[in-house]
């Protein structure tokens, strides 16, 4: 087995969560349960703790995508496209969008996908791998950025809407949601005590921002929910929901999931944005 790699994401964890009050033991806890082995777990802790009381205070909130929405505009210009600006919230961050693509857009997405489709996957928080998840009950597939013209028009339309360059942003991914399909909730940005965490944030840093676009209008259900703010976003076809997330933590209040399909079918693309150039 491969030794397992103390970095700085996981030292700035350990002390965002100190500083939050939590008691080393139960760091321990947490970061055994996620895998780490007790001794590189302690040894990390006590060499962590023991600097922060004479080194400066840990990197701040990164920098995150963000539309221009100074002045309240009801409608921003993405590139090629007007997109309605919808519904706005500070805390988690999230934008609704309104015609972000047109039906034909969400119609040709749908059947360049839909050949590709696989038992959607999770990442495996041990190794930076790869799972299926029985939270995750739905069929998916990515397209390598810029792999179409349509691929590549709407990475540039994301790009421009959100102020993040195409480069820092993973290859986007349809998903299709049959009758009764969902994803509980959870975060999109790569937990720091995860030992995996390290491997995955070679290929580009830390989750930063989420765009989910919505490529049909389910008859019933599918929502995409925030439950720590008892906020559902219907999905719309042409619409997509915006969020950041600054920092790794459940702070953010970015914790989300999507509601069962109760009627129909539910298609949706995500675009994920890391912190740097994705690989």
């Amino acid at each position: 087995m491969s030794p397992q790699t103390v970095t700085a994401e996981l030292r700035r964890w350990i002390l965002s969560q100190a500083a939050a009050g939590c008691r080393a033991e139960d760091l321990l806890a947490s970061m055994k349960r996620s895998g780490w082995a007790e001794d590189v777990a302690r040894a990390a802790l006590a060499a962590t703790l023991a600097d922060a009381a004479v080194a400066p205070a840990p990197a701040g909130a990164a920098s995150v995508p963000e539309p221009a929405l100074a002045g309240a505009p009801g409608v921003l210009r993405a590139g090629d496209r007007e997109v309605h600006v919808l519904a706005t919230m500070a805390l988690p961050r999230v934008v609704v969008f309104g015609g972000l693509l047109s039906e034909q857009e969400c119609d040709e997405l749908v059947a360049l996908a839909q050949p590709r489709l696989l038992r959607s996957e999770t990442v495996d928080n041990s190794t930076g791998g790869s799972e299926v998840n029985a939270a995750r009950t739905s069929d998916g597939m990515f397209f390598e950025r810029g792999e179409t013209p349509l691929i590549e028009r709407i990475e540039r339309r994301i790009a421009e809407l959100v102020h993040w360059p195409v480069e820092r942003g993973e290859g986007l991914q349809v998903l299709h949601y049959r009758p009764g399909a969902q994803y509980k909730p959870h975060h999109d940005f790569f937990d720091p005590a995860h030992p995996g965490t390290a491997n995955i944030l070679r290929r580009g840093g830390q989750r930063v921002g989420t765009v989910v676009i919505y490529l049909n209008t389910p008859a019933g259900g599918g929502a995409t929910t925030f439950p720590e703010v008892g906020l559902e976003v219907q999905p719309i076809k042409g619409n997509a929901v915006f969020f950041s997330y600054e920092r790794p933590l459940a702070s953010t209040r970015t914790l989300h999931g999507g509601a069962p399909v109760l009627d129909g079918e539910k298609w949706v693309a995500t675009k994920w944005l890391r912190e740097g150039v994705f690989v």
